[in-house]
């Protein structure tokens, strides 16, 4: 019998994920099928009535794997309440009648080098040590090109001369990236990359609206599960800000919490569980150069429901709009597009009026 891997989307990082498995081992690396109506519906139907929404989606990716053949499941872990993500989704599957091997990356909020190595080489007897360490270090390379592309994207999508060019180009840039074997041929793609994505035709003016995105990690990467919020915003013509990526979330954070308890110190004094911390600090920094913040996340958050209130005060001293939404299973998009659409025209005419 074929052993098929699978494992949850997250954006595009779905990419460097499977480029990590197939590199790893032996077995065929399948992500999970792209998420529709239809993904959110199975998780919703076999998950706890109040549990967060990317549990509910992580729950139907996994049922959608496991109906097309995977074998075994893989799942991050660490954060918030997605640190037990892992052993109630195996639960579930397993009174469903599923029958797979499970596999958890992340154990108290830490990737240890030696664990994981022996998790893969349990997976792969012929693993060295150092192919592991290697491919992982090329993986986070990966990773953190994307983020550096994404960034120049979001600043100049919105004012695109040739629709698509930048979507069309980017994924010329993935299949590349792919095909990179070692360190040194990924840096120099990148680099190549980054010249082309300036390079497209934009037709940007000067003082253009400039819209900072926060919240929590899973809406703010996961295009579906915030309704496509970054492309309805390029699509009026705005610069977009977003500081949670995976980059962020695997190294950049953990050397910035002390930073940025000092700078919140007038309205912290402590870390706000997952990201509520990080995203009062945003809107601190984004009120001297951004005409709107958008915050995001799932219902029932308990982090940034614990976060919001100190982030209104902090909109309201700095005298920058904001606007919250908050997903489940339950928001339309008709609903979304009605908000954004009046939220562009406070800060459009705000600026208009400065």
């Amino acid at each position: 019998m074929k052993r098929i891997i699978s494992f949850p989307h997250l954006g595009n990082y779905y990419i460097p994920v499977k480029y990590l498995l197939e590199k790893l081992t032996d077995f065929e690396v399948r992500q999970s099928p792209p998420i529709t109506k239809k993904t959110l519906e199975l998780g919703e139907k076999y998950s706890p009535n109040d549990v967060c929404i990317p549990f509910k989606y992580n729950l139907g990716n996994f049922i959608e794997s496991l109906d097309k053949g995977a074998s075994i499941l893989v799942q991050a872990g660490g954060g918030c309440r997605y640190r037990y993500y892992a052993e109630v989704q195996e639960k579930i599957l397993r009174d469903l009648g599923y029958e797979f091997s499970f596999i958890k990356l992340i154990s108290k909020d830490k990737m240890r080098v030696k664990e994981t190595y022996n998790i893969f080489k349990k997976l792969n007897s012929k693993l060295s040590l150092y192919k592991f360490i290697n491919t992982f270090i090329i993986t986070l390379f990966f990773i953190y090109y994307m983020d550096k592309i994404d960034v120049i994207i979001r600043k100049r999508i919105g004012f695109e001369v040739d629709k698509n060019s930048f979507i069309n180009l980017r994924e010329k840039m993935y299949k590349d990236f792919y095909n990179c074997n070692n360190l040194t041929t990924l840096t120099i793609c990148y680099f190549k990359y980054r010249k082309k994505f300036k390079k497209l035709k934009i037709d940007k003016p000067k003082n253009c609206l400039k819209v900072g995105i926060i919240g929590e990690l899973y809406t703010s990467m996961e295009p579906f599960s915030s309704y496509f919020l970054e492309s309805e915003l390029a699509k009026m013509n705005i610069e977009l800000k977003r500081y949670t990526d995976l980059s962020y979330l695997l190294w950049k954070k953990k050397l910035t919490t002390k930073h940025m308890l000092r700078k919140t110190k007038h309205y912290c004094k402590y870390t706000l569980g997952a990201d509520g911390l990080d995203n009062v600090y945003r809107t601190i920094k984004l009120a001297k150069k951004y005409d709107g913040i958008i915050h995001t996340k799932p219902f029932g958050c308990t982090p940034e429901v614990g976060a919001i209130p100190i982030i209104k005060k902090v909109a309201k001293d700095k005298n920058i709009p904001i606007i919250f939404f908050s997903y489940d299973s339950e928001t339309s998009n008709e609903g979304i597009i009605t908000r954004l659409e009046a939220f562009y025209d406070l800060i459009k005419y705000r600026k208009e009026k400065k």
